[in-house]
């Protein structure tokens, strides 16, 4: 594999949305408290543990499940959320392959030289 199918590889499995979503505290503290429930919540369920509005649990539970993270079950007028552990550790799985194959194509360098057109650095 050479350097370019190296970043496009890991570009395709890089996507902003799961850290868009992973990447707000009160996002995270949403899924631990899925993952130590071991149960689908609702919103409300999950608001009275935060110090958060409902309507915004709500919008953090919607952007975890649009990145792919929860999936949402309506029973009756409730929404229940629980995490998609399958889906969630297959991404992470690919990411980290994905860096590991640019880390090895990296380390091999055969594939990490600058075009000949490239000028030094220093040089006018």
């Amino acid at each position: 594999m050479n350097n370019d199918e190296s970043v496009g590889d890991l570009g395709a499995v890089l996507g902003h949305q799961l850290f868009r979503a992973l990447g707000d505290p009160t996002r995270v503290r949403l899924l631990d408290l899925l993952a130590e429930r071991c149960r689908a919540c609702s919103v409300s369920e999950l608001a009275e543990c935060l110090d958060v509005d409902l309507s915004v649990v709500s919008r953090h539970l919607a952007l975890l499940r649009a990145a792919g993270v929860l999936r949402a079950t309506k029973t009756g007028r409730t929404v229940l959320y629980q995490i998609q552990f399958d889906p969630l550790a297959e991404t992470l799985r690919g990411i980290a392959d994905a860096l590991e194959r640019a880390r090895d194509d990296f380390n091999g360098g055969s594939s990490c030289t600058p075009p000949a057109d490239t000028e030094k650095e220093g040089t006018p």
